[in-house]
């Protein structure tokens, strides 16, 4: 059987009326998804039909009513040719349409065909294989612990283990040939945070100090057990400095010649101007 392919609108004509935007529509009323037919109902007669075209979208040719009498013919419908422009978010659109249908969907139907069941938790893994921070006191308590209930490892004359105790046995004396840089490594650590704790607490114990025992006190005590030097106020003050110069007129005079020099070098750059 051949395949019906759908029509397509080669004519420019259109019923001359202004072009119809889809956000002056209701969302249900239209369908403009990417991978189906483009499909609008008539505003018209009410009737669902396909919007032709590629750049200019129109309404296909349709009558009033696909019903009529033998002796009656067919009534075009206006609304044939009406140019629609779609203005809106297709992809909002779609999403919005998506999740009405869902909510819409009765709760049967939203319920997954396919059953999943949770897997059976693996076996815990035996303590020989558990790869957790060794430490002297843990190899020590799992080696201990394993000797306790392992019938291999506590009968024998030749003390042989069996294969986790071997693992476990291997872990401890490990553990105790790493044990005096551990310690050493903790202690350097302890050292560092103590280094920290001090430069932390450094300023405010120098505030409290010289909240304590500085001031004037702190001075005086130091002006009484060393020499002043003549015209010196304190070592914390520093020397007297002089805020006038020692000749007035000498020092006026010299301002003056300055001054003169002053204007003689901007005077050529001025005329210049």
């Amino acid at each position: 059987m051949p395949r019906i392919r759908p029509g397509r609108n080669r004519s420019k004509n259109t019923n001359r009326r202004a072009p119809l935007l889809l956000s002056s529509m209701k969302p249900e009323d239209f369908n403009v998804r990417p991978d189906e037919t483009k499909s609008i109902a008539c505003p018209d007669c009410n009737t669902w039909r396909r919007i032709m075209g590629d750049k200019v979208l129109k309404i296909r040719e349709h009558c009033v009513s696909d019903c009529r009498a033998e002796d009656e013919k067919h009534v075009m419908c206006p609304g044939t040719d009406q140019v629609v422009v779609i203005d809106i978010d297709v992809q909002r659109w779609q999403a919005r349409q998506n999740r009405l249908l869902r909510d819409a969907m009765p709760q049967d139907n939203r319920r997954a065909a396919q059953q999943f069941y949770k897997p059976i938790p693996a076996p815990a893994a035996p303590v020989s294989r558990i790869r957790a921070e060794a430490t002297l006191e843990t190899t020590r308590q799992s080696y201990l612990a394993h000797r306790q209930g392992c019938t291999r490892c506590v009968g024998g004359e030749r003390r042989q283990h069996c294969q986790d105790g071997g693992i476990l046995a291997r872990r401890y004396v490990l553990a105790l040939q790493e044990e005096p840089a551990r310690r050493e490594a903790r202690e350097e650590l302890e050292r560092q945070e103590q280094r920290t704790a001090r430069k932390l607490a450094a300023p405010a114990m120098r505030k409290a100090q010289w909240a304590k025992h500085g001031g004037e006190g702190v001075e005086n005590a130091n002006n009484r057990c060393s020499e002043r030097i003549a015209g010196s106020v304190s070592e914390f003050r520093g020397p007297g400095v002089p805020l006038l110069p020692q000749d007035v007129r000498r020092h006026d005079r010299r301002q003056a010649e300055l001054g003169k020099q002053y204007a003689a070098r901007k005077a050529p750059a001025v005329s210049a101007a």
